[in-house]
């Protein structure tokens, strides 16, 4: 499992029906150990663990899986009972299948579809209620959840020839290129859809109900944070650097480390939309907010371990990544 760390708009998200279920976002911040100050910047971030538990405490809390979203409450356990209900299936297209008509059982407005048509296969969320559009996030949730699904049965990335989102973007485009894994995004299209190639449907599920088990304890930070076979250049490199963030390699070292040219690995990293300075600065910001949310560590502990020889340096770069000091992130834990 890797430290990951993700934009509290989506801890906004989570929370942004809390009150009208008669709930205390502020307390299911708190329980969760996020500081609610965080909420408040708008370039800030929290660990995946944080954001995980948060989602699954409201989840509990409302006693309600679409955390508010829909017409109807969709209680908790739906997920479990899906899981169980696919594992058993032999290929993607089958699970995929079942997936969908498990959730089309629901009556809560809206629903996911999937739809074959020659070489092209489509995850479309359909709008059952024509009174009211569904929120973005509630889209994003399902979306998010069958792509990160569907590459855990399968134990791969599963690529996308796009992901169709039928608004405009509530966050950076950077969030949601996180979110789907770096595949296409289109935005204000027709459907909110994951479009993918008909063939991916023929894919063996490795999976098994005692794998299924273990997936079961924390369904959500397992899609949060399980990686498989990455080829990504920009993948490779994050690795490189977290394995050495101690010694914080440069761009040579790393080169080096992966066998290829400099000036080779920055154009790769440049068709893949980063660059090297942008990954290491990724490390080093996940790699402090996954440890500032760990117990008996010193600042200048996590300093060191996030690849920087003085605090200062460290504290000045973290309050860049967040808008708050880490004492004061961790005050608020």
């Amino acid at each position: 499992m890797r430290d990951y760390s993700i934009s509290v708009y989506f801890a906004r998200a989570v929370l942004k029906n809390a009150v009208a279920q008669g709930l205390d976002p502020i307390s299911l911040l708190r329980e969760t150990r996020i500081s609610p100050r965080l909420l408040l910047e708008e370039d800030a971030r929290i660990s995946v663990e944080r954001f995980a538990d948060l989602q699954v405490n409201t989840m509990l809390a409302m006693n309600d899986e679409a955390l508010g979203y829909v017409s109807r409450r969709l209680p908790v356990g739906c997920w479990s009972m899906m899981c169980h209900a696919v594992i058993g299936c032999e290929t993607l297209g089958q699970a995929m299948a079942r997936y969908c008509r498990f959730y089309q059982l629901f009556e809560f407005g809206v629903q996911p579809f999937l739809i074959i048509e020659d070489e092209e296969a489509r995850i479309c969320v359909v709008n059952a209620d024509d009174t009211a559009a569904p929120d973005p996030y509630m889209l994003e949730l399902l979306l998010f959840n069958a792509h990160r699904f569907a590459s855990w049965l399968i134990q791969e990335h599963l690529p996308m020839q796009c992901v169709q989102l039928a608004y405009p973007p509530a966050t950076q485009m950077r969030e949601y290129r996180a979110m789907f894994l770096g595949n296409p995004m289109e935005f204000e299209a027709q459907h909110s859809q994951l479009v993918f190639s008909s063939s991916l449907l023929e894919r063996r599920i490795t999976q098994t109900e005692q794998s299924l088990r273990h997936f079961l304890r924390h369904p959500l930070l397992m899609l949060l944070t399980q990686t498989y076979d990455q080829n990504s250049w920009t993948a490779r490199v994050r690795e490189a650097v977290h394995h050495n963030l101690v010694d914080m390699p440069e761009l040579n070292d790393v080169a080096a480390m992966l066998d290829v040219h400099p000036q080779t690995l920055r154009r790769r990293l440049s068709a893949e939309g980063t660059t090297f300075k942008e990954v290491k600065g990724q490390v080093r910001r996940d790699t402090a907010l996954h440890y500032l949310g760990k117990q008996g560590l010193s600042i200048e502990e996590i300093a060191h371990r996030a690849g920087f020889s003085e605090s200062s340096a460290f504290i000045r770069a973290f309050k860049g990544w967040t808008g708050v000091t880490p004492y004061t992130y961790r005050k608020g834990l």
